[in-house]
């Protein structure tokens, strides 16, 4: 006895696939952390010199937010708990 031979479907391709968008880290403005404060996490938490800190800093003071991280939905969530870990008003949301 022989098999006959089956047929076989190729997946359709009518499914685009989109690239996951990055999620970002926003820091809100808050009345309680002084600058100096700010700039530190800032610099401690991502790396970045007091130059970069700093102007992160001042978009948070003048315009209520500053985005200071992107990436996976995973090294947001980490971000933005390290950051209410140090006492600063963080989200995250898809870019």
């Amino acid at each position: 006895m022989s098999a006959a031979p089956a047929e076989v479907q190729l997946p359709s391709t009518d499914d685009e696939q989109v690239p996951d968008r990055p999620w970002i880290v926003i820091v809100w403005n808050d009345p309680i952390n002084l600058m100096s404060y700010v700039v530190l996490v800032l610099q401690k938490l991502f790396g970045y010199n007091r130059e970069k800190a700093t102007a992160l800093m001042l978009d948070v003071h003048h315009k209520g937010r500053a985005v200071v991280s992107s990436g996976t939905r995973e090294k947001a969530e980490l971000d933005v708990f390290r950051l209410h870990e140090h006492g600063l008003w963080a989200t995250m949301t898809q870019d």
